[in-house]
């Protein structure tokens, strides 16, 4: 009886060993994988990294920051690269989406929508590009890009996109 105790607990001992060290898991990396993300990175680096909005290629859709219509500095490069694409191909005509996140009445998304439009046309006027050429739109909130309930889902759905139509 005392050897079957001592057969028992050295079975269960290995079991519990082989439990508990387990197999070390590889990360997994995805292409374009630029490595760990620091917890101080900011949620709009974090957000950019996730999609590019409805835009047309080359250009690129501009994001906005909380119940804002202003372009934000960070977002300057952005409207200057689209207004070049703009100005070197003179016949392409574009709409310009305004975008919010879920946050706000219905009401007051698509009024806040067609600023963010408007204030992107506004800016690609200054720098040259025919206000011919473009035409806005607000969407509000009904176009969202992630239906997450966050703040990096949200700041995607805060966005204008530029869109060819011509």
């Amino acid at each position: 009886m005392k050897g079957g105790k001592v057969v028992l607990a050295t079975v269960l001992a290995l079991c519990l060993g082989v439990m508990m060290s387990g197999c070390a898991k590889k990360a997994v990396e995805t292409p374009g994988d630029k490595g760990a993300k620091g917890p101080a990175e900011s949620l709009e680096t974090a957000a950019s990294d996730i999609l590019e909005g409805r835009t047309s290629a080359p250009m690129l859709p501009v994001y906005f920051d909380f119940d804002k219509s202003d372009i934000r500095a960070d977002q300057v490069e952005r409207v200057e690269n689209n207004a070049d694409f703009l100005k070197k191909s003179s016949t392409v005509r574009i709409r310009i989406e305004g975008n919010c996140d879920e946050r706000g009445s219905n009401e007051y998304n698509l009024a806040l929508g067609e600023r963010r439009a408007q204030s992107a046309k506004k800016y690609l006027v200054n720098l040259g590009v025919a206000d011919s050429r473009m035409e806005t739109v607000s969407w509000g909130e009904e176009k969202v890009l992630l239906f997450g309930h966050d703040e990096i889902s949200w700041a995607q759905n805060r966005r204008d996109d530029f869109v060819i139509i011509k």
